[in-house]
């Protein structure tokens, strides 16, 4: 008889830290989804809201970078590769961003990596990578 309730405690244990692991996949799912969905959309100060608290404050973006934002249109983006360290709380996913100057409607590809730390304070995921840098390398 204890050896069946060693059992069935390990198998709740195991039932609960499974559990556990789905809602926080199920987070970064859902995190990662209202981030693509606020870059597609232009809404870079929205978007903000996802980047971590601590990246956020060392690393502030200003309203001349968020007006540089105004000037491209979002044509895609493209989730090209991604992977997940569950166990160490980190995200990496890597997307291909179409992006359209507005003004000369020139189109043109970026790469961009997102990753994404676990915080178990707040119980959620925060991007640590920042916004994208449309302009790299022009």
């Amino acid at each position: 008889m204890r050896l069946f309730k060693v059992l069935l405690l390990l198998c709740l244990c195991a039932v609960a830290g499974g559990a556990l692991a789905s809602k926080k996949t199920n987070e970064l799912d859902k995190n990662q989804y209202a981030w693509s969905g606020a870059i597609r959309w232009g809404e870079f100060e929205q978007a903000q809201n996802l980047i971590d608290p601590r990246v956020r404050k060392d690393q502030p973006v200003s309203a001349l970078q968020l007006e540089r934002y105004k000037q491209v249109q979002i044509s895609s983006y493209r989730d090209v590769g991604s992977s997940l360290d569950k166990e160490r709380g980190l995200a990496v996913r890597d997307i291909e961003i179409g992006v359209i100057n507005r003004h000369t409607q020139a189109e043109r590809t970026i790469r961009y990596r997102e990753e994404w730390r676990w915080d178990d304070l707040a119980k959620t995921w925060w991007l640590t990578s920042g916004l994208p840098d449309l302009w790299d390398g022009m």
